[in-house]
């Protein structure tokens, strides 16, 4: 992840004058309260604001991703974030489109709290004059007996209005329903915000434009109880090709764990985008600068075979969440798999979690080659495999494999071997003892 020296050697971009501004450039603006009075008060000195981040799985993700970093522009811009943790709506959930969640036990959430909290904290700086804070939930809702939360909050809530929030909606109108325990999230989300703002002076909250419903139950809140305005900042939702948001309930999270997602196939998503997301995504996941990311718009009109765009995109977000280190060591491993550099020379952990992205067979030495070429996929029969040989298009860690009749005689590091069909199609062997 990232460190606090390279915390603090991002900076806010020079070719904006104001942080609305640049968040508008950059595509983060989906919808906002009052735009006008929210640029004044982030004008008019340091604004606290909060993202929540709910424990529903060990690690954070890509859309999570995008608020953590609208958070550290804004950090940068001299306004104080808060990161809720929430240890309390986590034991809910946020009520799903399609069916209602599991719920976790107390003991899980309680250490998924922990992880994820570790994890956004390296996105920021917690040692500035408008350091983050890291807040839970949990510490204020679990005192709250059930009779003082109706009385004091569940009254100024109507429950027409919730009703019509589209993910509630969704679910009325679905075989599944919803549930008391669902139907009440948007409750405690409120509760949270108007909890902040009296503890914090919390003014703005920010989240994905999906969450517009309970992001408002905050204000609603506030505004009721307090008699005072609040702000909401949506983001736009990132997609894939097919238009799906990128997400655990969506079967296709990108995590911000090596250990659920490798570095080696986060570097590969960011490298693999289409030239026509690379740019966006520049702007809404690097801290390059306006002029930095339209030249590199430009090479990705002229040259976009060179994947200059989505080469930078990859090293930089790669960089952040997981170490300049360990992107340059995949780096390494995508060019030595490919033919271009030396497989002995790869860090282990390295090779090892290149090739399960792979199509992958265990194998001891003296395996037949061609059988190898048929279990891996990469041929469709033992006579395909023999002919890709006389043809001299299979490769084993690297060399040319030119006898039929080869085996698999030698292993990468003692474990590992590298098969190879022509220039780009690849197989992974973990060699067994």
């Amino acid at each position: 992840m990232a460190s606090n020296a390279d915390l603090q050697a991002q900076s806010n971009d020079p070719a904006f004058s104001e942080i609305w501004e640049e968040l508008r450039w950059r595509g983060l603006i989906a919808i906002s309260t009052d735009e006008a009075e929210l640029r004044k008060a982030f004008n008019s000195g340091a604004v606290t604001y909060y993202c929540g981040f709910d424990p529903t799985a060990p690690s954070l993700h890509l859309g999570n991703l995008v608020q953590l970093l609208v958070m550290r522009r804004l950090q940068l811009a001299g306004h104080k974030p808060l990161v809720l943790i929430g240890g309390a709506t986590g034991l809910i959930g946020d009520p799903k489109p399609t069916a209602e969640r599991v719920l976790n036990t107390k003991e899980t959430v309680s250490e998924w709290v922990e992880k994820l909290g570790v994890q956004a904290k390296r996105f920021l700086s917690f040692d500035e004059s408008n350091s983050a804070a890291l807040v839970n939930n949990l510490d204020w809702t679990q005192p709250m007996s059930s009779i003082d939360f109706l009385r004091d909050i569940g009254k100024h809530f109507r429950v027409g209005k919730m009703l019509s929030k589209d993910a509630v909606s969704a679910r009325l109108n679905s075989d599944a329903g919803i549930s008391f325990t669902e139907f009440s999230y948007q409750i405690l989300q409120g509760m949270d915000f108007l909890e902040l703002f009296r503890r914090n002076n919390c003014v703005l909250q920010i989240g994905g434009s999906d969450q517009w419903g309970n992001l408002t139950s905050g204000t609603d809140l506030i505004h009721k109880v307090e008699g005072k305005s609040a702000h909401i900042l949506a983001t736009p939702l990132i997609t894939d090709s097919e238009g799906k948001k990128f997400g655990k309930s969506e079967g296709n999270a990108i995590w911000l764990d090596s250990e659920l997602t490798s570095v080696y196939a986060f570097y590969q998503f960011w490298l693999n985008v289409e030239d026509s997301n690379t740019i966006n995504l520049l702007k809404v996941f690097t801290f390059l600068t306006k002029a930095e990311i339209e030249d590199l718009e430009q090479q990705l009109a002229t040259e976009p075979h060179l994947r200059a765009a989505q080469k930078r995109l990859a090293f930089e977000v790669t960089s952040l969440v997981h170490s300049k280190e360990a992107t340059e060591a995949v780096i390494e491993a995508s060019y030595a798999l490919f033919g271009q550099g030396e497989l002995n020379d790869l860090d282990k952990d390295t090779l090892a979690a290149a090739l399960r992205e792979l199509p992958v067979v265990d194998a001891r030495l003296g395996s037949s080659i061609t059988d190898l070429l048929v279990q891996t996929g990469l041929v469709a029969s033992i006579s395909a495999g023999r002919r890709a040989i006389a043809e001299g298009g299979v490769y084993l860690n690297n060399n040319k494999v030119e006898d039929e009749q080869a085996t698999l005689d030698h292993a990468i590091l003692g474990e590992f071997a590298v098969l190879r069909r022509g220039k780009k199609t690849l197989a992974g062997i973990f060699v067994q003892k």
